[in-house]
């Protein structure tokens, strides 16, 4: 009861994070679903993680637009 106390005031003090988060979230998996479709048995998801993490903050724009140039496919 508690936290779900402190998640709302958290989102009623600051109502666009929730969103903010989810979209990140949601785009996230769909350029590792794009990568995984792509790359096949060769994704390699530590490497998908480096360049993901790698950048710092970037716009999902951007992200969308290089990470798959970032991102290698593990040797055969």
């Amino acid at each position: 009861e508690l936290e779900a106390a402190t998640e709302t005031d958290r989102y009623i003090a600051w109502p666009g994070q929730a969103l903010s988060y989810m979209t990140g979230q949601r785009e996230i998996e769909a350029l590792r679903r794009l990568l995984e479709e792509r790359d096949g048995d060769r994704f390699d998801l530590s490497a998908f993680h480096d360049e993901v993490l790698g950048h710092g903050t970037l716009p999902l724009a951007t992200l969308r637009r290089e990470l798959p140039k970032w991102v290698k496919p593990r040797d055969a």
